[in-house]
């Protein structure tokens, strides 16, 4: 559907730095399957959440590839602890393959959906990095034609942090 509001939110994404890009693809997932899950059961449920839980597994199987990457900048800790996640995922992925339960897929959601969130949550504590981020971001906006206002649609405003907020008396 190509409306105003999908054009701004396909530009947003667009300008979003990596780590937002994957934590929306693994809400929205997490979403797919969560309603397939409560569609009436039966063998047309069963082919298109075996699909989704395929998708889901590809999905992670990307995820694994940038982690193993020896420039990968995500700290050490945290990228043993995704990839055992990532095992996990391929344990119950293949589970559920073999032998669709909905029952199941509720483990999936969820840790799609945790994962997700911390993704597209503030990328960095840290203001110098939080800056870098918002300039790359900016280049990128600068860089790719604006779909939105082609549209007619308002252009997204440019993400900020509560350390970007200024008050009338400090302008």
């Amino acid at each position: 559907m190509n409306t105003p509001y999908a054009s701004q939110q396909r530009q947003a994404l667009n300008n979003a730095p990596p780590q937002a890009a994957e934590g929306w693809a693994l809400i929205e997932m997490a979403r797919r399957i969560d309603e397939a899950k409560r569609a009436e059961p039966g063998s047309e449920r069963d082919a298109q959440l075996t699909d989704l839980v395929r998708r889901n597994w590809r999905m992670w199987t990307l995820l694994q590839a940038a982690l193993v990457d020896p420039e990968c900048t995500v700290p050490l800790e945290i990228r043993q602890n995704l990839l055992n996640l990532s095992n996990f995922i391929d344990k119950r992925s293949v589970d559920l393959l073999a032998e669709m339960d909905a029952a199941k897929l509720d483990v999936l959601v969820n840790i799609n959906r945790q994962i997700g969130a911390g993704l597209m949550g503030n990328p960095s504590d840290d203001p110098a990095e939080a800056a870098r981020l918002k300039a790359e971001a900016a280049e990128r906006q600068k860089a790719v034609p604006d779909e939105a206002e082609a549209a007619g649609a308002p252009a997204p405003s440019a993400p900020t942090t509560p350390g970007d907020a200024t008050t009338d008396t400090e302008a």
